[in-house]
């Protein structure tokens, strides 16, 4: 059986390429479409839940203006304004979830809550940067395109981040004025992501955890801890635990049948993973980046933009970390770090 779609609006809305409506997806919750200036994703949907007298945000969206402007707009469509918002329930720390909600803060006294995994803070902007730089060319990105990368990157929009009032935990009842929602820790795409179930309802706020079409980004960079990719698979595991009669995610549409996606996006990684095998196998000794140059991708590698490759080779790093942990392959020890299928190595 396929996925069902709900949000048939929404899907429309992605085959044209244009910006979805703001909706009351039932009783007392909207779905607010979000933009995401210059990026493929091109909106989140921000989720926005009637409590009392004021109103529960579940994300915020990206902080630039056209983005703030679509969220007061949205709203004004429902009836309220910024200022009546209480809380902003962050699934996770990427800056189209959390960047807005400090501002939504500032305008209302509203409180953000957010994994404490996801609020770790980043440390010194100069060590940050060099721990990038030694994790990309440790892993075979040449030093100049390895600068190049971190010299792109908005540091300001990472190190700008507002911080949490709250930090969540793992199953707490997340308690306000006519809503019950609880706290499913869903790691992987990010160490804290976060999903929020309404049992009442039977819904589940995914995040970026599980989207109806793509799966989410789950890589290993500079300063990951453990194995992204199987704290990922164990949390789609995890959700068949739960009743859910409709998913609501943080990009594209709203479906039905949550368990058949959890199937096709565990289907993926094992696919994923057995091809990533194949290369090593291929190619004993290559680095990670040799490899994600090798591996297929959604447009050929030669078109990919200097951030798309590093996001790439922690991808593809995240499979390859899984595949050790599985003891089916090693890695050197030495730098660049270099990777062979278990027993072969020189």
């Amino acid at each position: 059986m396929t996925l069902e779609i709900t949000g048939t609006t929404q899907w429309q809305a992605w085959q044209d390429r244009v910006l979805p409506p703001v909706e009351r997806v039932r009783d007392g919750l909207w779905s607010i479409p979000v933009p995401i200036p210059d990026n493929p994703l091109r909106y989140v949907l921000v989720y926005a839940l009637e409590s009392g007298d004021g109103v529960v945000l579940v994300d915020a969206g990206w902080p630039a203006e056209t983005s703030w402007r679509a969220l007061c707009d949205g709203l004004a469509r429902m009836g309220t304004s910024v200022e009546h918002v209480k809380a902003v329930l962050v699934t996770h720390n990427h800056a189209d979830h959390l960047g807005l909600a400090g501002r939504v803060r500032e305008a209302s006294g509203a409180y953000v809550a957010l994994h404490a995994l996801d609020a770790a803070p980043l440390g010194a902007r100069e060590v940050w940067r060099t721990d990038l730089l030694h994790h990309l060319t440790r892993h075979g990105m040449p030093a100049p395109e390895a600068a190049g990368t971190v010299d792109a990157l908005n540091v300001d929009l990472l190190f700008g981040a507002p911080e949490p009032d709250v930090l969540l935990r793992d199953e707490e009842r997340v308690r306000l004025p006519g809503l019950d929602l609880t706290v499913l820790w869903t790691p992987g795409h990010s160490p804290g992501h976060s999903c929020f179930h309404e049992p009442g309802r039977r819904l589940l706020f995914s995040g970026d955890h599980v989207l109806p079409r793509i799966t989410p980004a789950v890589g290993v960079y500079a300063r990951t801890v453990g194995d992204p990719l199987a704290d990922f698979l164990a949390s789609l595991d995890r959700l068949e635990r739960y009743e859910v009669e409709e998913v609501l995610p943080a990009h594209e549409y709203r479906f039905r049948r949550l368990d058949q996606r959890l199937v096709q996006m565990a289907r993926h990684h094992t696919e994923r993973l057995a091809e990533t095998y194949a290369a090593v196998r291929e190619a004993p000794g290559a680095t990670a980046w040799e490899l994600a140059a090798e591996l297929e991708w959604s447009r050929p590698w030669g078109q990919f933009g200097i951030q798309q490759r590093r996001f790439a080779l922690g991808e593809t790093l995240a499979h390859l970390t899984l595949l050790r942990t599985r003891r089916e392959i090693t890695a050197s020890d030495e730098e660049p770090t270099r990777w062979h299928v278990a027993g072969h190595a020189p």
